[in-house]
């Protein structure tokens, strides 16, 4: 290890503060007017972007941040939640995009926590995924020509998970996704009419199955709606007309990879998708006219939303371990880079990563980046496990990652089971059965990097935030001797009492992950449950821990806690006051977060 770094300029704390243009975006039938999410103010806020300039000016003004948002079409309107210090529970408002007041889109009904939200792209109508403790409710608002909305109407309940809406062009048709037929993570589709209110088809690929709606087509009266499946146990793409039932499954001859669409072009011919394959990322073109498939030659690093822009350009945000996100426009023929658009800063350079896999106690291969700093090893070691499931860590731009690194720390994020893009039968293999196959992959992770000399055996640390906070909390009570401490953000100890507080979005996707409540399934949440082996941990714990969360609710953290010093174990708990995504909206608290790791770090291993 390197002397630890604490002054106010080191590299590490300056990568936090490094301004990012997070995402930027066109308005769709309004290119003049753009809308970009930065941290320029030092906690991230929506702006104003001007294409012709690329001058931004700030737009909201919260004193939590922003980050979860919506642009309409037509560029008059900026919507986004409006909850009480980042508890992501409340309604949907909007604010003019020359900026003004908050307008509450819904002031009769209660506070409620979103699961889906879509604008059409006519312009005449949005919809929105309330849940509520009934369960989830799909509401329909109409919009006028001076996109005045119309009183919120019902148009689908259920008590079990849903997401959604997809709306068709003019809002004719709504699409959800439904657990309804399989009481799992794994949906099906169910198409609404809006006028009438009466579901017009529902599309199911099988037991053990699941399918994702993506976008309806961007033409008027056209009822195509692009989706995914994973029917042939990896996502393939495919269309459905929802009226007709007719379905097109979209089989691209020698691409076997995960796939996702991204974007529609505005004369409906082309579809922008990109591919997963071991979490590295590739851009392809398809015409649906010719049936041509174009690979994009584009830059490498992670890519997060692209989008057909005008002239004949991509527009993606792309990022690398190295380099924070910049939005850049690529050529829409060929994917080469033809200019960086927006970056709002340079961070501090930092060390590459290594894309690499290892075998897990059963054979599979796990996916992992590995990234060494300076030096011959072995080192002390971090291994790392992605917020989800669902998720999956590709190659992007880590300020806590590289702050490990240069402090002297080899370092490991794992694609555990339960990530996306690597098939449906490594994702749907925790279903049921949580906290149990993670936690053998973060063994035969540790086991891997002692191996391969990079790991100091007995210098080996957990980490992860959210879900990985959880497995950190897992890991250590499940295999104890293995580790050197543990360092946890925003975790779950307590699926049982997390149900109890947690928001009804949460609350449905536990019960579908763990397959039951805790009163139908009381065994699968206490054998999931890290405050039930609590006693078995050895290793020292740090937890870092939300007041206002309503993703990983305070209490059970509170009750792990107690029965943790009642057992005289060695935790200590921080505690911050927002929401579940404080630490990563704003910069300062992240910087202090990381540096209570860090100094927990250097003690646990003296």
């Amino acid at each position: 290890m390197k002397p630890l770094q604490l002054d106010e300029h080191a590299p590490w704390k300056e990568r936090f503060r490094a301004p990012q243009v997070l995402s930027a975006r066109l308005a769709r039938r309004n290119p003049g007017r753009g809308l970009a999410l930065s941290n320029l103010s030092g906690l991230y806020q929506l702006y104003r972007w001007d294409p012709a300039s690329n001058a931004l000016s700030q737009l909201t003004h919260r004193p939590d941040g922003t980050l979860s948002h919506y642009f309409a079409p037509d560029g008059r309107y900026v919507y986004y939640l409006d909850d009480h210090q980042g508890n992501e529970i409340g309604h949907m408002v909007r604010i003019p995009y020359e900026g003004g007041p908050e307008e509450d889109l819904t002031p009769d009904l209660p506070p409620f926590s979103p699961a889906g939200f879509a604008l059409s792209l006519g312009g005449n109508a949005l919809g929105f995924m309330a849940g509520t403790p009934a369960g989830f409710h799909l509401y329909y608002l109409p919009l006028d020509e001076a996109s005045r909305p119309g009183t919120a109407r019902l148009l689908y309940h259920s008590p079990r998970l849903l997401f959604g809406p997809t709306l068709s062009y003019n809002g004719e048709i709504a699409v959800l996704a439904s657990t309804e037929r399989t009481g799992r993570p794994d949906f099906a589709l169910v198409a609404i009419d809006t006028t009438t209110g009466e579901q017009l088809g529902e599309l199911w690929d099988g037991e053990g199955n699941s399918l994702t709606p993506i976008m309806f087509s961007p033409r008027p009266g056209d009822m195509r709606l692009l989706a995914r499946s994973n029917r042939t146990g990896q996502e393939q793409l495919l269309l459905w007309h929802p009226r007709t039932g007719e379905r097109t499954d979209l089989i691209f001859e020698g691409l076997t990879a995960s796939a996702t669409a991204a974007d529609w072009s505005d004369d409906g011919r082309r579809i922008l998708f990109y591919t997963f394959e071991q979490a590295v990322q590739q851009m392809y073109v398809y015409d649906l006219v010719a049936a041509t498939l174009t690979r994009l030659n584009h830059p490498a690093g992670a890519i997060s939303a692209p989008y057909f822009a005008p002239g004949g350009e991509i527009m993606a945000h792309l990022q690398d371990a190295t380099q924070n996100t910049r939005l850049v426009a690529l050529d829409e023929r060929t994917g080469e880079q033809k200019r960086v658009v927006l970056q709002a800063s340079q961070a501090p350079p930092g060390r590459a990563w290594q894309s690499i896999t290892f075998p897990a106690v059963d054979g599979q291969a796990i996916h992992g980046w590995l990234a060494l700093p300076e030096g011959s090893g072995p080192f002390p070691t971090i291994i790392d496990m992605i917020g989800g499931p669902g998720g999956v860590q590709g190659n992007t731009f880590s300020p806590q990652a590289q702050a490990w690194l240069d402090h002297g720390f080899a370092w490991l994020s794992v694609n555990y089971r339960g990530c996306a893009t690597f098939g449906r039968e490594f994702e749907t293999k925790i279903y049921g059965d949580v906290g149990h196959w993670e936690v053998e992959d973060i063994v035969a992770a540790r086991a891997w990097l002692v191996a391969q000399g990079h790991a100091i055996p007995n210098q080996v640390l957990l980490t992860g935030w959210s879900y990985g906070g959880y497995l950190t909390l897992m890991s250590l009570s499940k295999y104890p001797d293995l580790w050197a401490g543990g360092m946890a953000g925003i975790a779950i100890a307590d699926w049982r009492v997390q149900y109890e507080d947690s928001a009804e979005m949460l609350r449905g996707f536990q019960v579908a992950l763990l397959g039951g409540t805790p009163e139908s399934a009381p065994e699968q949440y206490a054998a999931s449950s890290p405050i039930t082996f609590a006693a078995q941990v050895q290793a020292p714990l740090i937890v870092i821990q939300g007041r206002n969360d309503s993703r990983t609710p305070a209490r059970p953290m509170v009750l792990y806690e107690e029965k943790m010093r009642a057992l005289g174990k060695d935790i200590t708990v921080h505690w911050f006051e927002t929401g579940h995504l404080g630490g990563f909206a704003d910069a300062e608290l992240g910087i202090a977060h990381q540096e209570h790791f860090l100094r927990f770090a250097y003690r646990v291993l003296g």
